[in-house]
């Protein structure tokens, strides 16, 4: 499926940071730049997606009119009204352009009824949710396809994902796109929390901010990398470095104490909870 992303025309709507990472992992694995085009109003944005070397624009119709893949990356707030204008230019296209959607809680309902075309026609729809460890690479997403959407959008739509995230996951149920924004959507932010408190921890504790920002970064990097290439569980690489007893045992017995488990669960519901009530007031506006 590589080789069709090779041939695919690909527009993308809105020219921010998320756009700006895949289309550079897109760039980075070989994908003709002259067959990326961006429609971004912000002039700063077009001018670096312009210096990525890509075709640009301010005109989401220019943008899009002979596009078969589309990622659709503007703010929430701002989705329907997008959506809507598109759906007024695709009149005449005898096949509409394949939808990936990364707007945060917007349903598969509400941009179906916003992309209808008069002649009753709505384009395929899949709705993705990444992270912002994509632009390193590095990042995770969960996806959720509309039920016509055929398994070689799919497969297209995962490496087009596949270009920045290390993590693809499809889900079964639509809400589940929720509850991946509130785990891995959401979640970069609570491990940077958590070495933030590490980092002003040691401070109190009297090591200089430099040492402690040096040593709590490289800590979570080191762990990280330890969950990703080790074959243990979580579980079982905190119970390897938990001396009975010792230092560490006392911490997370200080944690157990405070509730952590509650914490996380409760922030990451939070967010859960949160992504589809954007998704319902947008729907209603």
């Amino acid at each position: 499926m590589a080789s069709q992303l090779q041939k695919s025309k690909l527009c993308f709507i809105g020219g921010g940071n998320m756009a700006g990472a895949i289309i550079g992992g897109l760039t980075a694995k070989g994908i003709d730049k002259q067959n990326i085009c961006v429609s971004e109003p912000w002039e700063v944005n077009r001018e670096k997606m312009k210096a990525a070397g890509v075709r640009t624009t301010a005109s989401n119709v220019e943008a899009s009119q002979d596009a078969n893949l589309l990622v659709l990356a503007v703010k929430p707030q701002v989705t329907k009204g997008v959506c809507q204008e598109l759906a007024s230019a695709w009149a005449e296209r005898s096949s509409l352009p394949l939808i990936v959607s990364i707007a945060a809680g917007i349903t598969l309902e509400s941009m179906k009824e916003w992309f209808k075309l008069t002649d009753g026609r709505t384009p395929h729809i899949i709705r993705v949710m990444p992270n912002t460890p994509a632009l390193l690479g590095e990042g995770a997403s969960g996806l959720f396809a509309s039920a016509d959407v055929s398994q070689d959008e799919k497969d297209l739509t995962a490496a087009l994902l596949g270009s920045v995230s290390k993590a693809t996951e499809w889900v079964d149920r639509e809400e589940l796109i929720d509850v991946v924004t509130g785990l891995s959507g959401s979640g970069p932010a609570y491990f940077f929390a958590m070495v933030e408190h590490l980092i002003e921890s040691g401070v109190s504790l009297g090591l200089t901010r430099e040492q402690a920002t040096r040593l709590a970064k490289q800590t979570c990097y080191g762990a990280g990398k330890m969950l990703v290439e080790s074959s243990d569980e979580p579980a079982q690489l905190r119970i390897n470095v938990t001396s009975p007893k010792g230092t560490t045992e006392a911490a997370l017995k200080s944690f157990e104490a405070s509730g952590f488990k509650g914490i996380v669960d409760k922030a990451v519901k939070a967010a859960t909870d949160r992504g589809k009530e954007l998704g319902e007031t947008l729907a209603k506006s």
